[in-house]
C-alpha cells in the first residue's frame, strides 16, 4: 500500500488529510490512517482531480505552419477552408505524430482525460485511424474519447453521414456535428436530427459544434437540446461553443435556460479559440465569443471550459495548459467574487468528467482510481489566483511525473544591498 499524507483536498476538506492507496485505488481519505509500505509527504499542497480537456483537435495540431495553413482573416470559416488545404497532404505517421504531441503537451500540464473530435470528411480516414491507435496504446497514463466529427458539413458532399456512421462503427465514442456550417438551414437541422438518430443507433454520446457564429439567430442548440430531451439522454448530450446564444436577446436565453436544466444537456465553452475567432465582423463593441458561462453555472446547468486548438490553422498558440484556460474564462465570463473563485477549478475539473460521462471513475473518492494532481498551492484561491502550476500528476497510484518544487539559484531580495547603501548614505549626511 502507498499512502499520501498532508494533503488538502478540493472541495473536501480545509484541513490536511490523508489518502491511502492499494493496487492503484483510493481505499481510503482521512487522518491517521493505517501505516502503509511508501508514504509520501504532500507538504500541505492542494490536491485536485485531474484536468480534463472536453474539446481539443488532435488531428489538426501544430499544422499552423503548414503550406497553405495561414488564416489571413482569423476566423473561423477562414480556417475550415485553410484546414480543406492543409488535410489532403495529412499522412497516417504525420497525424500519429503530432497528436502524440499534442497529447503529451496536455498531459505533461496535469489532463488526464481528453475529448478529442477527428475530422472524418477525410475519405481514407487518416485522423481517425491514427487516434485510434493512440487511444489504445495511451490508455494507462490518458483517457481520450473520439469524438466522430464532420468539419465541413455532414451534408456538404454526398456520404457525409455514412462516413460518421463507419467512424463509429470502428470505435469513434461520440457523433458529431456542425450544423451551422451547413448549406443551408435546413440541412443544419437535418444534420441535427441524423446526429440523434446515430447516437441513438450505435448506444454513443453526443457532441456537437453549436451555433459558433455571432449570428443571433443560429438557434441549432434549440432543436438539439428539444431532441435529445425527448430522448432522454441529455446528460450524454453536449453544445460545444454556443457563441451565437451569448448574442441572443434575454428573453430567447431565459426561456432556453429553464429547457437547458430540464434536458441536462452539457455545455462547452472554449475561452481563448472563441475571444480570438470571434467579433471579426464587429467595429466596436467587439464581441467576447464566449456563450453565458456565468448564467449557466448560476442555474445548474453543467458547463466547462476547453482548449480547443494547439497550433492549427484556427488558433496559433495554445498549449493545454487548463489553467491558463481557466484564468481567460472566469476573466470573460465575469465570474470571479471570492466564492467563485474558490470553486471555478471545477469548470476543468469536475464539470469535464460530467461532460464526458466519465463520474464513475473520476474524483477523488474511496473505491476510484487514485488519480489526481498536486498543485504548487495551499488553497483554491492562491492556486487560481497564481495560476499555480502542477507539481506532480498521480495516475492509479504512480507518478505520471513529478516536478521539483520552484526553487532559486539567486532568491530575490528587494531589500539586498539596499539597507547597506541607505546605512553609508546616512553616515555621510552625518
Amino acid at each position: 500500500m502507498k499512502k499520501f499524507t498532508n494533503a488538502r483536498i478540493y472541495r473536501q476538506h480545509d484541513h490536511s488529510s490523508e489518502i491511502l492507496v492499494e493496487k492503484g485505488v483510493i481505499k481510503q481519505i482521512g487522518r491517521s490512517l493505517p501505516k502503509a509500505e511508501e508514504e509520501i509527504d504532500l507538504g500541505g499542497r492542494l490536491v485536485v482531480p485531474p484536468y480534463v480537456d472536453p474539446h481539443l483537435h488532435l488531428d489538426y495540431v501544430y499544422t499552423a505552419g503548414s503550406e497553405g495553413a495561414t488564416n489571413s482573416s482569423g476566423t473561423l470559416f477562414e480556417g475550415i477552408a485553410r484546414w480543406h488545404e492543409v488535410k489532403k497532404t495529412q499522412t497516417l505517421d504525420d497525424a500519429r505524430e503530432r497528436a502524440r504531441k499534442g497529447i503529451g503537451e496536455e498531459v505533461s500540464k496535469g489532463v488526464q482525460f481528453i475529448r478529442t473530435h477527428i475530422d472524418v470528411d477525410d475519405p481514407k480516414l487518416t485522423g481517425l485511424q491514427a487516434m485510434l491507435e493512440l487511444r489504445e496504446q495511451l490508455k494507462d497514463k490518458v483517457t481520450i474519447q473520439i469524438v466522430a466529427f464532420p468539419q465541413e458539413g455532414m451534408y456538404a458532399y454526398k456520404g457525409g453521414d455514412e462516413m460518421i456512421e463507419e467512424a463509429l462503427k470502428m470505435g469513434a465514442d461520440c457523433v458529431g456535428g456542425i450544423p451551422h456550417f451547413e448549406w443551408a438551414r435546413e440541412f443544419g437541422e437535418k444534420s441535427i436530427h441524423r446526429t440523434v438518430e446515430l447516437a441513438d443507433k450505435h448506444g454513443k454520446l453526443i457532441d456537437v459544434h453549436c451555433d459558433e457564429t455571432d449570428d443571433p439567430m443560429s438557434r441549432f442548440v434549440e432543436l438539439l437540446n428539444a431532441l435529445v430531451m425527448i430522448e432522454g439522454i441529455g446528460t450524454r448530450s453536449t453544445a460545444s461553443h454556443t457563441c451565437s446564444f451569448d448574442s441572443a436577446d434575454d428573453a430567447y436565453a431565459y426561456r432556453m435556460m429553464g429547457l437547458f436544466q430540464k434536458s441536462g444537456l452539457n455545455f462547452i465553452a472554449n475561452p481563448t479559440e472563441n475571444a480570438y475567432l470571434q467579433g471579426r465582423q464587429d467595429t466596436y463593441p467587439k464581441r467576447r465569443g464566449l456563450t453565458r458561462v456565468k448564467e449557466m453555472w448560476e442555474n445548474g446547468i453543467n458547463v466547462c471550459f476547453g482548449q480547443d486548438s494547439i497550433n492549427d490553422p484556427w488558433y496559433p498558440v495554445g498549449n493545454g495548459n487548463m489553467m491558463n484556460i481557466l484564468d481567460h474564462g472566469i476573466h470573460l465570463a465575469h465570474t470571479m467574487s471570492f466564492g467563485e473563485l474558490d470553486r471555478c477549478l471545477d469548470l476543468v475539473t469536475h464539470n469535464g468528467a460530467k461532460t464526458l460521462n466519465v463520474e464513475d471513475q473520476y474524483g477523488i473518492e474511496a473505491g476510484k482510481p487514485a488519480n489526481f494532481l498536486v498543485l504548487d498551492a495551499h488553497t483554491p484561491f492562491e492556486a487560481v489566483r497564481q495560476r499555480a502550476d502542477v507539481l506532480a500528476s498521480i495516475r492509479n497510484g504512480d507518478y505520471l511525473f513529478k516536478r521539483h518544487e520552484p526553487s532559486y539559484e539567486i532568491e530575490l531580495d528587494l531589500f539586498r544591498n539596499t539597507t547597506a547603501a541607505f546605512a553609508e548614505r546616512q553616515r555621510a549626511h552625518g
